[in-house]
C-alpha cells in the first residue's frame, strides 16, 4: 500500500508534469476547490477558477520544472509539503525566465486523495548564465 507521504510526492510530481504538458485541468484536479496561493507581491489567488483563469495567459508558455522535496509531514488528514522549486519559463520568442525559491504547500486529504488547499510560493527570478 502506498504511503501518505508517497502520495504527496506523487501529487508534486504529477503537478509538474502536468504543467510542463499544459495539461491545466490535470492540475486543477490536485487542488481543492477553496484553494489558496500566496506569492510575493501578490494579492492571495483564491480558487480553483481564479487558479484556472491565470493559467489561460499561460497557453502558449513552455514550462520545465524542477522540484526538489525538503520535508514532507502528515498529521492525520492534513500534511505539508516544503519544496525547493525551480520553475524555467520560455515564451514563443525563445526568451527564458527562471525562478527558484522554497515553497510550502498545506495539504488535506480529501475523498481519500491529498489535495493542497494553501500554497506560499516564495519564487525569486535567478539568473542563468548562458551556455
Amino acid at each position: 500500500m502506498q504511503t501518505d507521504e508517497q502520495a504527496i510526492r506523487d501529487l508534486v510530481e504529477n503537478w509538474l508534469r502536468s504543467s510542463e504538458a499544459g495539461d491545466t485541468a490535470a492540475v486543477l484536479e490536485l487542488m481543492a476547490d477553496d484553494v489558496v496561493f500566496l506569492q510575493p507581491g501578490q494579492a492571495p489567488m483564491r480558487g480553483r477558477s481564479a487558479f484556472r483563469e491565470a493559467q489561460a495567459s499561460h497557453a502558449a508558455l513552455k514550462i520545465e520544472a524542477k522540484s526538489d522535496i525538503q520535508e514532507v509531514r502528515v498529521i492525520g488528514d492534513f500534511a505539508w509539503c516544503w519544496n525547493y522549486l525551480t520553475v524555467a519559463v520560455t515564451k514563443s520568442d525563445g526568451n527564458t525566465a527562471t525562478r527558484a525559491g522554497n515553497v510550502l504547500s498545506v495539504l488535506q486529504k480529501q475523498a481519500g486523495r491529498w489535495v493542497i488547499v494553501r500554497d506560499a510560493n516564495m519564487l525569486t527570478r535567478v539568473e542563468v548564465a548562458n551556455q
